[in-house]
């Protein structure tokens, strides 16, 4: 079946000509003339490549990249511009762009980057069934931190029954990941999960339903307002379902996962927590341990998030330089292992390489944007001469051979491979002195 292309130009006669181009190149194209039309057809059908104008009636190619980069499945966008408008197209390319064609270019041009952003969509959607693939044989939860692997024990112990379970754990630790684990292992119906359980007397009776045979996952229990802590507390205790209005009752069928990140014996005592509904809730509790507590995960976590920025994202990342891997170390993460995912994908876009450097990771992360002490430590002074002392010498070294790696190799005393791992560790691109003189 051919690669379907969502050709977006205002100006017919041009529109024409290149949607006549890549049909002949054997694609299939559906052309458009404005970036509204192009984002109802986005969100009506699927697509592999997206080549757009920038400059459009309305809004313009940069809105058409915003609205394919957010669909679950974005295709490739390549960006159209006059030589004025490079720049933005630079700038597009940062925000997702797959790559841009400065106008005037020939039809054979257009064919071939298609073709090649067609490629690139094929391969994230195989890396993206792979990953899936991935993720079912991990289970949910990785670690070998002695407080992750009493957590995972836990889980497999008590998933099997149909007690209820409350996670407990800081923001970002897993909790619901964890929950979707105990749903898992269990085997059981559906998993409904509900934030707080708010909404209307029917609205929560009709979630409990379709949780029947399964798993509701109660997120942020301490939110619950004192009303509704009652009617659920009943629940639990009778065990049965009624709704307003009706004389018949239901069996509660479903097993209930709560979490929280508060304090909730605080809570009894303060009275926002009824104590009844409390030990009702904490039949088996399961503790998530902050990120800072199992530093000795972070090389597990930091592979499972680059595949997954890789399969996700179509990013070339697939591991962390030295000086990167020590400032996710020294990080505090107050935010778990949420903050850590959504700082290695932008990690992952931000870098053009396989290894991520320090430089790609977001700013609080790196070095230079954390506040500095008066004075560096010795080994903060020492670690910076060394990377500074080490940079200068590859970059002699690429001078002096043109940027021959092979041959520079036998001189710096390591073999070809260890040398190119060291030149990217220091940020050195032996591309960059080929032909000098």
């Amino acid at each position: 079946m051919p690669e379907r292309v969502l050709l977006v130009e205002d100006r017919e006669s041009l529109r024409n000509l290149l949607g006549r181009a890549l049909i002949a190149g054997r694609l299939e194209v559906v052309a458009v003339g404005d970036a509204e039309a192009a984002i109802a057809r986005l969100r009506e059908e699927p697509f592999a490549v997206v080549v757009s104008d920038v400059r459009l009636p309305g809004a313009d190619g940069a809105t058409v990249l915003r609205a394919a980069r957010a669909l679950p499945t974005p295709p490739e966008v390549v960006l159209m511009t006059a030589y004025a408008e490079v720049p933005a197209a630079v700038s597009a390319l940062r925000d997702g762009a797959y790559d841009y064609l400065a106008k005037p270019f020939e039809p054979e041009e257009l064919l071939r980057v298609v073709r090649r952003a067609a490629e690139r969509f094929a391969l994230v959607g195989r890396a993206r069934e792979l990953e899936a693939l991935l993720d079912d044989r991990e289970g949910g939860l990785i670690g070998r931190a002695p407080s992750m692997l009493n957590a995972r024990r836990l889980i497999e112990r008590v998933a099997p029954l149909t007690v209820p379970v409350l996670l407990r754990g800081e923001s970002g630790t897993g909790k619901e990941v964890a929950a979707r684990e105990l749903h898992r292992l269990s085997g059981r119906g559906p998993m409904v999960a509900k934030g707080a359980f708010t909404g209307a007397g029917a609205d929560r009776v009709g979630l409990i339903e379709a949780a029947a045979g399964g798993t509701l996952f109660l997120d942020e229990i301490g939110e619950l307002p004192l009303a509704l802590q009652v009617k659920l507390n009943r629940v639990l205790e009778e065990g049965e379902l009624r709704r307003v209005g009706e004389t018949a009752v239901r069996p509660l069928q479903a097993r209930i996962i709560a979490a929280t990140h508060r304090d909730l014996e605080a809570a009894v005592r303060e009275g926002k927590l009824r104590a009844d509904l409390y030990f009702r809730l904490k039949v088996v509790q399961i503790e998530l341990p902050p990120l800072r507590e199992r530093l000795e995960d972070l090389p597990l976590l930091v592979g499972r998030f680059l595949r997954h920025a890789a399969a996700r994202y179509g990013a070339r990342a697939r591991s962390l330089s030295p000086e990167a891997l020590a400032a996710v170390e020294a990080w505090a993460w107050p935010g778990n292992v949420r903050e850590l995912r959504h700082a290695l994908e932008h990690a992952a876009v931000m870098s053009e390489d396989e290894v991520v450097g320090p430089l790609s990771l977001p700013p609080e992360l790196r070095r230079e944007g954390q506040p500095a002490a008066e004075t560096p430590t010795y080994r903060d002074f020492v670690e910076r001469a060394e990377l500074a002392a080490g940079r200068q010498y590859l970059t002699r070294l690429m001078q002096q051979h043109q940027g021959n790696v092979s041959k520079a190799a036998p001189e710096a005393g390591v073999e070809r491979e260890t040398l190119h791992r060291l030149l990217r560790r220091h940020g050195v691109d032996p591309a960059a002195f080929r032909g000098a003189p």
